[in-house]
């Protein structure tokens, strides 16, 4: 690695899913790295063993690895460093920056109610701060951090600007605990700082831990990374989110059917922006992507923003790609097997106008529909004597017709003449004996895709069964 190589990371705790704010994250920080040539790394922040889970780990990679953030070496477990975060701490102690602390919580206690009673501040001034270590007595104790009683800590954050913290509203936060344990806010530091992190790109709910922690690399003598804290994703109605807005995990968002990229590009537009670019692929994304285009305000969660960039989505993407995406997502939902051969022939008629996979397949349904075919309550009726009538006579003329769609329009657009009716009233039974359905492609369309024996069969089966109710 360059000594001046941008190195980012993304560091969920695993507790649950993918949260989609954690994805936005995860997206700024691998568009920031990936467009100049640096690294994105990970890291799970797996210390609180009891909320940790292997599943939840997964879900993580899962969902990281669906939405095609990759990520440059072995994730990093948080836990699995605990050794040299202790080291750390002890090595505060002896340089003087931090030190034993044997009040116990009764006496902590004690402190801030009389602290109240006396209208002083309730931030614990340790007894033990500046005490001999020959007065130590053989007892449990914490290692807190000598936070500086007087001056400011200033964090010189990229999207907040200066953000200053009086030191006298900051206690000696601790850094070990009396079972010997790490805390987060130096785990978090120490790792950053051994990983080589250059920039801190996070949610701006932990903006007030970076004054803590910009004194952790202080007490060290360590660099600053570069802070960059970004606001929250909100819902529709301006609350923070929440179930009651929906989905919360990029697997509820996958399992909806949304193209991985669709989803990358809204996330990337969900509180950054690139003049008024809204649709943009991943190429350009990496080239326009910096930390001055993120706003300050909230984020708010936009369902039908997502739709309308997901249809522009599949409209862009190859063929090859739909069709890769629709059976990854009907595998994801446990969807029936599908005939790959036959849903690659109606992509192509379908793709321009689907938002979802689901809806792409839903439309893409008459090719996968086994004989006979079935029609709906409202198709059936296109199927009444007078429908019946119009199919048989234009049977044979389809028989004998080659299959092009301008043949095929001409065959059906003669006989509308020749019976006085508009196009309507025969492409009506067609497509309820063709696709069982009222609201589908072309019917010229799905003539082309089907071919002719499979049209002329479905036309035949229809008629001989409304023939015979």
């Amino acid at each position: 690695m360059t000594a001046d190589q941008i190195v980012t990371r993304f560091a969920p705790s695993p507790t649950g899913y993918l949260h989609i704010g954690g994805a936005r994250t995860a997206l700024f920080n691998w568009l920031y790295a990936r467009g100049r040539g640096g690294r994105f790394l990970l890291r799970i922040e797996d210390t609180d063993r009891a909320r940790s889970s292997e599943a939840a780990t997964q879900a993580i990679f899962d969902g990281l690895s669906w939405l095609g953030l990759d990520w440059d070496g072995e994730p990093v477990s948080q836990a699995a460093n605990a050794a040299r975060h202790v080291e750390v701490a002890h090595r505060m102690v002896d340089a003087g920056r931090a030190y034993r602390c044997f009040a116990t919580q009764d006496e902590i206690e004690a402190s801030r109610e009389a602290a109240r009673t006396e209208g002083r501040s309730t931030l614990f001034q340790s007894p033990w701060r500046d005490a001999d270590p020959a007065t130590h007595p053989d007892a449990p104790s914490v290692i807190r951090l000598k936070t500086p009683r007087d001056g400011t800590t200033v964090i010189a954050d990229a999207v907040q600007g200066e953000v200053r913290t009086r030191n006298d509203q900051l206690d000696d936060m601790v850094l070990l605990r009396s079972d010997g344990t790490p805390t987060y806010m130096l785990a978090v530091v120490v790792d950053d700082h051994d990983m080589g992190v250059t920039h801190v790109i996070r949610g701006d709910d932990h903006l007030n831990n970076a004054a803590r922690q910009a004194q952790i690399y202080d007490a060290m003598a360590w660099p600053h990374p570069v802070w960059a804290h970004i606001p929250l994703i909100h819902g529709a109605d301006g609350k923070k989110l929440s179930k009651r807005h929906g989905a919360l995990g990029v697997e509820e968002y996958a399992e909806m059917g949304f193209p991985a990229q669709a989803l990358r590009n809204y996330l990337a537009r969900l509180g950054w922006s690139h003049g008024d670019d809204e649709f943009f692929e991943d190429v350009q994304a990496r080239e326009w992507f910096d930390l001055d285009g993120i706003g300050r305000a909230p984020a708010r969660l936009d369902l039908k923003k997502l739709e309308n960039l997901s249809g522009q989505h599949l409209s862009a993407m190859t063929d090859d790609e739909v069709l890769a995406a629709t059976l990854d997502w009907n595998d994801r939902v446990g969807g029936a097997p599908i005939d790959r051969a036959a849903l690659a022939r109606a992509i192509p008629l379908v793709k321009e106008a689907s938002r979802t996979l689901p809806q792409l397949l839903d439309r893409a349904r008459f090719v996968l529909a086994e004989r006979p075919i079935l029609p709906d309550e409202k198709a059936a009726k296109a199927l009444d004597p007078d429908g019946r009538e119009l199919l048989a006579e234009l049977t044979p003329h389809l028989r004998n017709a080659s299959w092009s769609r301008d043949v095929l329009e001409a065959v059906v657009g003669d006989l509308a003449q020749s019976r006085g009716l508009g196009l309507g009233k025969i492409a009506g039974p067609l497509r309820a004996a063709i696709a069982g359905r009222t609201a589908t492609p072309s019917v010229f369309d799905m003539m082309i895709v089907l071919g002719p024996d499979e049209t002329l069969a479905r036309i035949s089966d229809a008629a001989e069964r409304d023939a015979a109710d």
